[in-house]
């Protein structure tokens, strides 16, 4: 079982966080930037904070923790993690086990938070509590865009949709758009290959893994986002965030603030714009 170890200390400068020399450069469309947090809200500050936390992830999980060609560790949940805790004056570490490991070496105290890509599910809430979502996983569309004719989500009749067989994705354009004509395929690659060789009209799956699917090298340049992003409740409602122990909850009050400030600072949307220049919203 790895586990690599780096320290964060608290007064690390916002600056330094916000442009590193791995960063990417966005985009300079202005790319939509998601917010979670309602703008008029009003949420008190803790009366405490931790002196420390100490997060648990695993290194292959791109663009959110990875290594970079140097070896380095990098990713936007490396970097929403330090942010967290120059907000809240805490100093930091994030621990690299298996993703496997990773929830029992919560639960027997190895470190204080899992920051690695998990949602909320019915079996992990009996054993964990989790932070409001800090990044949500819309569905998306996807066309070529040597297409003339504009894609419009509100007349389906006869459109060739693409989509993973038994996925979310196939179970909502099932339901929503009757009139369309499912393509459904074993595995991603072939319903992404479906659209970008033109046998459908256009593809429908997480918008997330679509934004690095377009800017990658199989996509050869070929498709675009088409349409607005879909998060209805009980199909993509759903996104990620901050495990952590039931009983710790100056924690993880703590984080949820943290979150929070971040988002109304800007500092979260650097983040986004660093990692994700195709925005997937």
């Amino acid at each position: 079982m790895r586990a690599i170890v780096y320290v964060v200390p608290a007064f690390l400068s916002l600056i330094a966080l916000i442009h590193p020399s791995h960063a990417t450069e966005p985009a300079t469309d202005d790319p939509v930037v998601p917010s979670f947090w309602n703008p008029k809200g009003v949420y008190d500050r803790p009366n405490s904070f931790p002196e420390k936390i100490q997060f648990l992830a695993s290194d292959d999980f791109p663009p959110f923790v990875f290594r970079d060609a140097s070896g380095r560790l990098t990713g936007f949940n490396v970097d929403l993690s330090r942010a967290i805790c120059i907000e809240l004056g805490s100093s930091c570490s994030l621990r690299i086990k298996e993703f496997e490991a990773l929830v029992p070496a919560l639960v027997e105290e190895e470190g204080d938070a899992i920051i690695a890509g998990l949602a909320p599910s019915p079996g992990l809430s009996e054993q964990l509590s989790f932070s409001a979502d800090y990044l949500k996983l819309p569905a998306r569309f996807v066309t070529r865009k040597a297409e003339n004719a504009p894609f419009d989500e509100t007349a389906m009749d006869g459109v060739k949709i693409a989509v993973e067989a038994g996925s979310r994705h196939e179970r909502f354009a099932l339901k929503f758009w009757p009139e369309a004509l499912l393509l459904t395929y074993p595995d991603l690659s072939k319903a992404r290959l479906a659209v970008k060789d033109g046998r459908a009209d256009a593809h429908f799956g997480d918008g997330l893994a679509l934004s690095i699917w377009i800017n990658s090298e199989a996509s050869q340049n070929c498709c675009t986002f088409a349409g607005g992003p879909w998060l209805e409740p009980g199909y993509f409602d759903t996104g990620l965030s901050i495990a952590m122990r039931k009983q710790d909850i100056e924690r993880a009050e703590a984080i949820d603030y943290a979150l929070r400030q971040l988002a109304q600072k800007g500092t979260f949307r650097e983040l986004y714009l660093r990692y994700f220049p195709l925005s997937f919203y």
